[in-house]
């Protein structure tokens, strides 16, 4: 028990942070989109990664050292997209959210109310970000590989236990981000609230994106 606890002690700790994927699970979660389907990728894959670290994949990065760099290039250069496209939101403007009437067909279609509801995105969009955020962040393989996968190897037999532990702390946390976030929605009715919001996500974005070049240009 107190293995299991200890991974989910440690899961929790390298997942319960400002990031490219918890700004977007966040954003997903304040809009009712897609939701399920983004807080089971985020979940599954930190699943399979985990799993994969306790099996020794974290060995392969050790000796392969230049994965984690093209993971660095391919990551920054997706984040400084969307960065950029969330910093086009914010300038452009024009969503807002009826939270009374967001989950019901009529604000869906744009039909009866008086506020406009948000445009949904399509789902394959949306998949494809979850999974790009996800599997291009090389703080996953350094982190959730190398670094848990060498800390439940510290646990011997019962390594598989402290990845359960892991495992089930990634499960919590993006459940409660993802369905949690429409809480928040009573405070962005309005375009302007909006614009915020995606201000503030181009600047997580476009900031983690430069983080992760820096060590590479600076040697």
């Amino acid at each position: 028990m107190l293995t299991v606890l200890a991974g989910l002690g440690l899961g929790l700790s390298l997942i319960v942070a400002i990031g490219a994927q918890n700004v977007f699970v966040l954003r997903q979660g304040i809009r009712r989109e897609h939701v399920l389907a983004v807080v089971a990728i985020c979940a599954l894959s930190d699943a399979a990664l985990i799993a994969a670290g306790v099996a020794g994949l974290g060995f392969v990065i050790s000796a392969a050292p230049w994965l984690v760099v093209v993971a660095r290039w391919a990551g920054a250069l997706f984040l400084l997209t969307y960065g950029v496209m969330a910093a086009r939101r914010a300038w452009r403007g024009g969503e807002e959210l009826d939270v009374d009437t967001a989950d019901s067909p009529a604000s869906r279609s744009g039909v009866g109310g008086s506020t406009t509801t948000l445009n949904r995105t399509r789902l394959a969009p949306v998949i494809l970000t979850t999974l790009a955020l996800t599997w291009l962040n090389p703080h996953v393989y350094l982190d959730t590989v190398l670094m848990l996968g060498s800390i439940a190897a510290t646990h011997g037999d019962e390594r598989w236990l402290f990845a359960g532990g892991a495992i089930a702390a990634s499960i919590l946390w993006f459940t409660a981000l993802g369905f949690g976030a429409r809480y928040l929605g009573r405070w962005l009715r309005t375009p302007r609230s909006w614009r915020i919001l995606d201000a503030v996500i181009a600047v997580v974005m476009i900031a983690i994106a430069i983080s992760l070049v820096l060590p590479v240009l600076g040697g």
